[in-house]
């Protein structure tokens, strides 16, 4: 057998092998390419959505919270007051109640001349708890954490701590609980610092851009 035959021989051979040419490996990889690169902003953004209703969710908790730490401030201590005692004496017996707050705070101490609206002096505040009374002064209580005696039977009016937070909201797009843009009822939305007077507001202090194409900080 000369050469020419067995080169005759090895082109039929691989002319009726099933395979891929080098120009249809090199169209494939091409089109995978195109796939991962089209996929990988997909997923990027999917991510980031999931990262925006997490901060959403985070802003309408503590938001929710600070809304009802002022509700049960309303009528409990007098403007500047400074010491603890019945709320409902002390200079809130005119003042009108939200129907959906049932104690009222009854620790004055953390109340100064300045914080007049009665919003929560700090954040944390809300984690740890302050101290509450029935609002319903001299009412029976049947349910909840005061028993179901009159406060005149008993000499005295049952005082329990509320929380408002079981924990500080963690910030999705910084990763910490820390990094909350504070803002006080005194203040616009674009002061550059909290006057740490109360804390009216929270937001992002992350200066991305969201999918709709605002910025966290102003959510």
């Amino acid at each position: 057998m000369n050469m020419t035959t067995l080169k005759a021989g090895f082109r039929r051979l691989s002319q009726s092998e099933d395979g891929f040419s080098l120009l249809e490996m090199i169209i494939t990889l091409v089109v995978l390419s195109i796939l991962v690169l089209g996929a990988i902003p997909l997923a990027q953004n999917s991510v980031k959505r999931e990262r925006e209703l997490k901060l959403r969710e985070a802003l309408r908790t503590i938001r929710n919270a600070i809304d009802e730490f002022k509700r049960d401030a309303a009528g409990g201590c007098v403007q500047g007051a400074i010491t603890s005692g019945n709320p409902t004496i002390q200079g809130g017996s005119g003042a009108a109640s939200d129907p959906r707050t049932k104690v009222v705070i009854d620790d004055c101490t953390i109340f100064d001349t300045v914080n007049l609206d009665r919003y929560p002096p700090t954040l944390e505040i809300l984690v740890e708890g302050v101290k509450v009374k029935s609002r319903g002064i001299g009412m029976p209580q049947s349910s909840g954490p005061f028993d179901g005696r009159n406060a005149t039977e008993i000499g005295l009016v049952k005082e329990v701590k509320k929380f408002y937070l079981r924990d500080l909201p963690i910030d999705p797009m910084t990763g910490r609980s820390d990094t909350w843009v504070l803002r006080s009822s005194y203040q616009s939305r674009d002061s550059s610092s909290w006057d740490k007077v109360n804390v009216f507001d929270v937001r992002s202090s992350s200066d991305a851009t969201s999918l709709g194409g605002d910025k966290y900080s102003d959510w």
